[in-house]
């Protein structure tokens, strides 16, 4: 079947926008694992989540006047849930490698959506993802780099986290109008790591160069991806947008061999390869009606903007 020049350009755009939003997400991610050396995983985190929400606030400025304690509690838990996924996902990046980390993860939205929509296929690619992840260790067994088991076990608290963020982004999309509930969770994200985001602001002001890092960090691994995400949003079916960004832990394998020299064998490109396709597999099954409505539930370790 022929598609129009039309067509396939209208297409092109949103598509465009979707692969920008990969780049700058694992670039920055890439950019991140450079400061830890001096502002330690959580520092970053809590650095990044500042510079977010503080521009987010900024440009969106939210009404909060009026909103209710239902509304405020979503936004809580979205918040808690943005400030661990984030957090724990940087702290497996201290110890594992960009691309297996990325793959890792994506167990919490399969398995979320595998839960919700209980189809045999969606069971078969959380399979499919299982077995991609089991090649990592077998990586380690057979003589290359093993993964660290601890940021392993970091990374696999993360996918709880996003399997939570899913649930509560959507319901937030859906009773807070606008990005307002985004911008007041990241908020709430950076008040709970001040333990953290206190000494690495210290940090940064006693070496002024780590403060471009950190703005750097905060610009290309949140601020950026998510206004490209919420404007490919607008013009690509939600499936679509799935799909593409299933890419991402391909995109993190590249940016980590190109910007940290993290070399990925051949098993572990096997098994990021059989964790895509079990995202496409399930992005492409229907749903049920007991999916929460909301964003896509691929975009690896960064939130999308509720709609």
């Amino acid at each position: 079947m022929f598609v129009s020049s039309r067509a396939q350009g209208a297409l092109g755009v949103p598509v465009a926008l979707i692969v920008g939003s990969c780049v700058s997400l694992q670039f920055g991610a890439a950019l991140a694992v450079q400061l830890f050396p001096q502002l330690g995983s959580w520092g970053v985190t809590a650095l990044r989540l500042a510079v977010a929400a503080i521009v987010l606030v900024i440009a969106v400025r939210p009404r909060v006047r009026g909103w209710s304690a239902q509304q405020w509690i979503a936004i809580a838990w979205f918040g808690l849930s943005l400030a661990c996924m984030n957090g724990f996902f940087y702290a497996a990046l201290s110890r594992i490698p960009l691309g297996p980390a990325v793959a890792i993860e994506f167990l919490g939205p399969l398995v979320l959506a595998a839960v919700l929509s209980r189809s045999v296929v969606d069971f078969a690619g959380v399979g499919i993802a299982v077995a991609g992840i089991a090649l990592f260790g077998l990586d380690g067994v057979l003589g290359a780099e093993p993964l660290d088991p601890l940021g392993v076990g970091f990374v696999l608290v993360a996918a709880a986290f996003w399997a939570l963020y899913i649930r509560k982004s959507a319901r937030v999309g859906e009773i807070v109008p606008g990005v307002g509930g985004l911008a007041m969770a990241l908020v709430i994200a950076s008040v709970l790591l001040l333990p953290f985001g206190v000494p690495a602001a210290f940090q940064v002001a006693a070496t002024p160069e780590l403060l471009w890092l950190g703005i750097g960090t905060g610009l290309l691994a949140s601020v950026i991806p998510y206004t490209l995400e919420f404007l490919a949003l607008r013009r690509l079916p939600q499936r679509v947008f799935g799909i593409l960004a299933s890419l991402e832990p391909v995109f993190a394998a590249l940016f980590g061999w190109l910007l940290l020299s993290q070399n990925v064998s051949v098993l572990k490109l096997v098994g990021i390869a059989l964790v895509v396709t079990a995202s496409i597999v399930t992005t492409l099954v229907p749903r049920k009606s007991t999916e929460p409505t909301g964003p896509p539930t691929f975009t690896g370790s960064i939130p999308i903007i509720p709609e």
